[in-house]
Protein backbone atom coordinates (compact mmCIF):
# COMPACT_ATOMS: atom_id res chain seq x y z
CA UNK A 1 0.00 0.00 0.00
CA UNK A 2 1.52 3.38 -1.07
CA UNK A 3 2.04 5.77 1.85
CA UNK A 4 -0.57 8.98 1.83
CA UNK A 5 1.52 12.38 1.02
CA UNK A 6 -0.95 14.72 0.28
CA UNK A 7 -4.42 15.81 1.45
CA UNK A 8 -6.97 17.87 -0.07
CA UNK A 9 -8.10 21.16 1.64
CA UNK A 10 -11.75 22.67 1.46
CA UNK A 11 -11.44 25.83 2.58
CA UNK A 12 -15.38 27.90 2.61
CA UNK A 13 -14.50 31.55 2.59
CA UNK A 14 -16.15 34.48 1.03
CA UNK A 15 -15.42 35.32 -2.53
CA UNK A 16 -14.32 38.93 -1.66
CA UNK A 17 -10.57 36.86 -0.34
CA UNK A 18 -10.18 34.83 -2.67
CA UNK A 19 -7.02 36.68 -3.85
CA UNK A 20 -5.75 36.71 -0.30
CA UNK A 21 -6.12 33.50 -0.01
CA UNK A 22 -4.37 32.29 -3.34
CA UNK A 23 -1.46 34.16 -2.59
CA UNK A 24 -1.70 33.00 1.20
CA UNK A 25 -1.43 28.92 -0.15
CA UNK A 26 0.65 29.90 -2.98
CA UNK A 27 3.41 31.22 0.38
CA UNK A 28 3.12 27.83 1.55
CA UNK A 29 3.00 25.79 -1.58
CA UNK A 30 -0.04 24.45 -1.40
CA UNK A 31 -1.39 23.40 -4.38
CA UNK A 32 1.37 22.64 -6.36
CA UNK A 33 1.16 19.65 -8.70
CA UNK A 34 3.85 18.62 -11.03
CA UNK A 35 5.11 21.34 -12.92
CA UNK A 36 2.38 23.64 -11.77
CA UNK A 37 1.99 25.88 -8.49
CA UNK A 38 -1.20 27.56 -7.59
CA UNK A 39 -3.35 24.64 -8.56
CA UNK A 40 -7.16 25.45 -6.99
CA UNK A 41 -10.40 24.96 -7.55
CA UNK A 42 -13.59 26.71 -6.47
CA UNK A 43 -17.52 26.53 -6.87
CA UNK A 44 -20.16 28.84 -5.33
CA UNK A 45 -22.13 27.66 -2.47
CA UNK A 46 -24.68 28.90 -0.31
CA UNK A 47 -23.34 28.37 3.33
CA UNK A 48 -26.21 28.70 6.62
CA UNK A 49 -25.96 29.32 9.76
CA UNK A 50 -28.12 30.42 12.70
CA UNK A 51 -26.01 32.67 15.59
CA UNK A 52 -25.86 31.37 19.34
CA UNK A 53 -25.78 33.61 22.03
CA UNK A 54 -22.60 34.76 22.86
CA UNK A 55 -21.81 34.82 19.23
CA UNK A 56 -19.00 37.54 18.59
CA UNK A 57 -19.35 39.16 16.29
CA UNK A 58 -23.49 38.38 16.35
CA UNK A 59 -24.14 37.74 12.35
CA UNK A 60 -27.97 36.70 11.85
CA UNK A 61 -31.04 37.23 13.21
CA UNK A 62 -32.23 35.28 16.73
CA UNK A 63 -33.66 32.00 16.11
CA UNK A 64 -33.49 32.82 12.38
CA UNK A 65 -31.13 30.92 9.55
CA UNK A 66 -29.38 32.95 7.50
CA UNK A 67 -27.58 31.94 4.21
CA UNK A 68 -25.25 34.01 2.23
CA UNK A 69 -23.21 33.19 -1.12
CA UNK A 70 -19.53 32.18 -0.37
CA UNK A 71 -16.69 30.22 -1.85
CA UNK A 72 -16.19 26.06 -1.37
CA UNK A 73 -12.02 26.30 -2.38
CA UNK A 74 -10.16 22.83 -2.94
CA UNK A 75 -6.49 22.64 -3.21
CA UNK A 76 -3.99 19.90 -2.64
CA UNK A 77 -1.25 19.77 -0.52
CA UNK A 78 1.61 18.14 1.48
CA UNK A 79 0.21 16.37 4.74
CA UNK A 80 3.71 17.73 6.07
CA UNK A 81 2.60 20.99 5.27
CA UNK A 82 -0.81 20.78 6.58
CA UNK A 83 -0.48 22.75 9.72
CA UNK A 84 1.21 25.75 8.11
CA UNK A 85 -0.86 25.59 5.72
CA UNK A 86 -4.66 26.09 8.22
CA UNK A 87 -2.45 29.30 9.28
CA UNK A 88 -1.12 30.67 6.61
CA UNK A 89 -5.17 30.44 5.85
CA UNK A 90 -6.37 31.30 9.06
CA UNK A 91 -4.31 34.64 8.74
CA UNK A 92 -6.08 35.95 5.68
CA UNK A 93 -9.58 34.41 6.26
CA UNK A 94 -12.50 36.61 7.51
CA UNK A 95 -14.57 34.59 9.39
CA UNK A 96 -14.40 33.91 13.38
CA UNK A 97 -13.67 30.26 13.29
CA UNK A 98 -13.03 29.20 9.77
CA UNK A 99 -14.07 26.33 8.28
CA UNK A 100 -11.19 23.85 6.78
CA UNK A 101 -11.24 20.76 5.88
CA UNK A 102 -8.20 18.26 5.60
CA UNK A 103 -9.06 15.19 3.83
CA UNK A 104 -6.08 12.78 3.14
CA UNK A 105 -5.81 11.71 -0.53
CA UNK A 106 -4.58 7.81 -1.34
CA UNK A 107 -3.37 9.32 -4.92
CA UNK A 108 -3.49 12.26 -6.34
CA UNK A 109 -3.17 11.02 -9.65
CA UNK A 110 -3.83 7.63 -11.80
Amino acid sequence: MDTIEYCKMEIFIAETHLTRLQDALQRVDAGHIGNYDSCLSYSKVIGCWRPLEGSEPYIGEENAISSEEELKVEVTCLLANVDKTVEAVKKVHPYEVPVINVIPLYRISF
